[in-house]
């Protein structure tokens, strides 16, 4: 197995991104379908200048796209930003998941060792 240098928080803008609530609100209105600007700004306790600049942050780590149609702006997850997510969180597990079996290999190895009178029975 080749060794990869393991990602970091700096490594993926999108994990600084779903940090602020409000962008992970605007996410979750998008889940469902592509929005225009007004709407999603209509959801939220922010100004619209306040869900713009959000949006572009989620637009910048490639979270959301955007498409214009006409003269509006409309929004929607973007499959590509959340890969990146999945593939570090995958990553994670797998590395929890490895700790877990070395853990469980140990402790077999000690009550294999341990003296006949000592061992704990499962």
């Amino acid at each position: 197995m080749a060794y990869q240098q393991p990602q970091t928080a700096d490594d993926l803008p999108v994990l600084a991104a779903l940090a602020d609530p409000s962008r992970r609100a605007l996410l979750d209105l998008l889940r469902q379908r592509p929005l225009p600007v007004g709407e999603l700004a209509r959801h939220m306790p922010v100004s619209r200048p306040a869900v713009s600049q959000h949006l572009k942050i989620l637009r910048e780590a490639q979270l959301v796209r955007e498409q214009r149609h006409g003269t509006r702006h409309y929004f929607a997850l973007n499959p590509v930003g959340f890969g990146g997510l999945r593939e570090y969180a995958d990553s994670m597990w797998q590395d929890a998941l490895q700790a877990f079996a070395a853990y469980v290999g140990e402790q077999k190895l000690r009550a294999a060792r341990a003296p006949v009178g000592k061992r704990k029975e499962p």
